[in-house]
């Protein structure tokens, strides 16, 4: 069955439909060697591309894991760089799956990874608000004036974000674990946010996306969603 040309390419976890709409627009897209157009309706016998790639309908079947992704990977499916990637990571997975957002290359921690676009799309857009707690290790004692700043509308890169939920987790021999919940979840967020209140991090970690959580998943490891935890994803 056809369908438009934008929620072919959400389904593909390529971009969300208003992306690719914005694409669309561009010329950047091409059906069976033809630029499309917005509204366009295209099935599994047209070739799809974008960028030079060809783009194919991952399985009918929708699949969802998580990832511990250990420090030093990039959350990407390939880098032109030559860095190790979270694709490394997931090639036992007899689907094509992608991650849900992004983690930067010194962070770790859950990574949610699937081929449903829609469900994507869900949990990467701003207005879902799905809170993820972060760890973040600092070096040395953080003091209550610190706290504070890190607790209001800060300024990054020109934009003021909305206040975060900011706690101690625990006091450990070298530094304080800070607990963050976030529900913007902007480029290096906490980084940037711990640099404004001179605060070294040493390490940090996603736990919990909404009511998935991280649980005892060791690094590197993948582990299949199940019933109820994709239940409570398609009902974001």
């Amino acid at each position: 069955m056809k369908v438009r040309l934008q929620k072919y390419l959400s389904d593909c976890g390529v971009m969300s439909r208003r992306k690719a709409e914005e694409e669309i627009k561009k010329g950047n897209i091409t059906v069976n060697n033809k630029p499309c157009e917005l509204g366009q309706k295209v099935d599994d016998s047209d070739v799809v591309v974008y960028n030079g790639k060809i783009i194919e309908r991952t399985s009918d079947q929708k699949k969802y894991y998580i990832l511990n992704k250990p420090r030093g990977y990039v959350t990407t499916m390939s880098d032109e760089r030559g860095r190790k990637c979270i694709a490394d990571l997931v090639r036992d997975i007899p689907e094509r799956v992608y991650p849900v957002g992004r983690l930067d290359l010194n962070s770790e921690g859950l990574v949610i990874l699937t081929n449903d676009g829609e469900v994507a799309n869900r949990l990467m857009h701003p207005s879902g608000e799905v809170e993820k707690i972060y760890l973040c290790k600092i070096r040395g004692r953080v003091t209550e004036e610190q706290l504070e700043k890190l607790r209001s509308p800060l300024v990054l890169d020109g934009y003021t974000i909305k206040p975060v939920q900011v706690c101690i987790e625990k006091i450990v021999e070298d530094g304080t674990v800070l607990r963050f919940a976030l529900k913007e979840g902007r480029n290096r967020q906490i980084r940037k946010m711990c640099e404004l209140c001179e605060l070294d991090v040493m390490r940090l970690k996603r736990i919990s996306i909404g009511k998935i959580s991280l649980g005892g998943l060791h690094a590197g490891a993948i582990l299949e969603l199940d019933k109820k935890q994709i239940d409570y994803l398609k009902s974001i």
